[in-house]
Order: C-alpha cells, then sequence, then structure tokens
C-alpha cells in the first residue's frame, strides 16, 4: 500500500446515488484528507449535475483513462457489466480502489493478486451487513451453513431485467413473495442491483458454496432487511440488520454507502500513521 502524506486525489467513477453521496462527503466531511480530482460517468448529464451540486470546478473528465491519471484513489460506484475490467484497469494503474459493486469480483481473485502484485488497496466496505468481524474470525475454522435472507419493498426492485422476464409485475404484489432462493453467484447475476451484501457475506466468510440466499419481497415492508445466519465449528451467529433505503435510491441501504464513508474514514487514519 502506497504511504502519501499529502492530501489524497480521488476520482469517482459512476455519478448515481452513491458516486454522489460519496462526492459529498470527500468535500465536506473528508476534506482534510483528500480533495474530488475526478468524476466520470457514461451520462454526462449526471457529471455536469453533480459538479455543479458540488461547486467544484474542472472535475469532469471525459474517459476512464483520463480520471485514473488524475487521481491517487478511485472509488467504483458502476456496477456494470464491465466493472471488473474497469477495477482491473484502475489495479494495472497502480491505484487503490474502493469497490461498492461488489458482487462483480465475487470470483476474481485475479484482481485481488493484481492489487497485491501492485501493492494497491482494494477496500470493501461492510454495506448493510452488520456482524461482518465476527464471520471473518468464524471462518478461521470450519463453517458449515451460511443462510442470507433479504427483504426488500417491492419498490427496491423496480427496473429488474430477471422479474420483467419472469412476468412479475411488482405493483402487483399484496403479500410475501420469494423472488429467490439459490446460490450467491446466481443471485449477484440476476440481481446485480440489489445483493451485493451476499457477495460481501461469502468474501468474509470464504464460505461461498455453503452459503444460501433467499430474497424476499412484500408491500408490508418498510425497510432493506439483512439476516443472516452462519453455523460451524465455532458455534452460531444470527444477525439481523433493518437498513433505511438511501434516500437517493431504493435500491440501495443508507448504510451501505455510510459504511463506505466509514471505510475511507479508517483508510485515511492508517496512511496517517503509517507517515
Amino acid at each position: 500500500m502506497k504511504i502519501v502524506s499529502r492530501r489524497v486525489k480521488m476520482g469517482i467513477i459512476g455519478c448515481g446515488a452513491i458516486g454522489s453521496r460519496m462526492a459529498k462527503s470527500i468535500t465536506t466531511e473528508l476534506k482534510r484528507h483528500c480533495s474530488l480530482t475526478g468524476l466520470y460517468d457514461i451520462d454526462d448529464v449526471k457529471t455536469k449535475a453533480l459538479e455543479k451540486q458540488l461547486a467544484v470546478k474542472r472535475t469532469i473528465k471525459n474517459s476512464l483513462k483520463e480520471l485514473i491519471t488524475g487521481c491517487d484513489f478511485v472509488i467504483e460506484a458502476v456496477n456494470s457489466s464491465d466493472t471488473k475490467e474497469i477495477i482491473r484497469q484502475i489495479l494495472r494503474a497502480k491505484r487503490n480502489i474502493l469497490v461498492m459493486s461488489v458482487g462483480r469480483i465475487l470470483n476474481a481473485p485475479n484482481l485481488f493478486a493484481l492489487a497485491a502484485k501492485n501493492r494497491c488497496a482494494l477496500l470493501i466496505p461492510s454495506g448493510a451487513l452488520c456482524g461482518l468481524d465476527a464471520i471473518k474470525a468464524a471462518s478461521q475454522v470450519k463453517i458449515s451453513r451460511i443462510i442470507l435472507t433479504t427483504r426488500k419493498p417491492p419498490s427496491g426492485f423496480s427496473q429488474s431485467i430477471y422479474l420483467t422476464k419472469k412476468g412479475i409485475d411488482l405493483k402487483t404484489i399484496e403479500s410475501e413473495l420469494i423472488l429467490y432462493d439459490g446460490t450467491v453467484q446466481k443471485a449477484v447475476e440476476l440481481f446485480p442491483q440489489n445483493i451485493n451484501v451476499a457477495a460481501t457475506l461469502a468474501l468474509a466468510s470464504g464460505a461461498q458454496e455453503k452459503t444460501r440466499v433467499r430474497i424476499i419481497t412484500s408491500p408490508e415492508f418498510k425497510t432493506n432487511s439483512h439476516e443472516v445466519e452462519v453455523y460451524g465449528d465455532f458455534g452460531k451467529i444470527i444477525s439481523r440488520t433493518d437498513n433505511v433505503v438511501c434516500p437517493d435510491n431504493a435500491k440501495t441501504s443508507y448504510l451501505a454507502v455510510l459504511s463506505a464513508i466509514q471505510t475511507l474514514k479508517q483508510y485515511f487514519q492508517l496512511i496517517k500513521i503509517g507517515t
């Protein structure tokens, strides 16, 4: 990990709800540690609107390469089919990165190897889950079974390509409906905007093949809820996190954004100690 004593130059890829929230934090509560030097999104309208909101100048970049060149650290908030390649380019350029689209790197050990080779920090926030430290500790011995049950209101699944193909009309749901019950890998493939917590859990536990994911919706649900059950040689862990949705995006839990901000604060504290 590269140690720096000056303010870290931060770039953000993806100027949607999460990227915008992170940008605002960088220019306010984190400004003592870092400065926002780049914004990039394939949608120019988003970048221009965000730059205007932040009252900053000359941060919009015309390409991923231009953004990477002008920063030390990149926040990935894209979650698209090419997210993995974007992360690879950032690490090849020897830039540190915070990954929000954790589902995209679930089965990508080569990216972690590249980060280690180039001595880059690849940060993964805890997201909308509690208790990950305990689960990491439990992974030191045998984990026999993990069950993740995610509950979200129908609005959290709007514009889901999978549900559209299945012919599920979210507006007509009147009671609890199980949308998915299966593996972590398939869950992140079918619900890339909704279930990053499953990937985070799998990476923390190292027990992806022993993890079952259930996704449930109901008009009665008012929060994004994640219930985790872990069984193994260590004993048993049961936790539940009830998250209010992010004010800017019903698909995202507010805690997921807050955890990213806290992860950056911890990172800056570490590099300060190492200076």
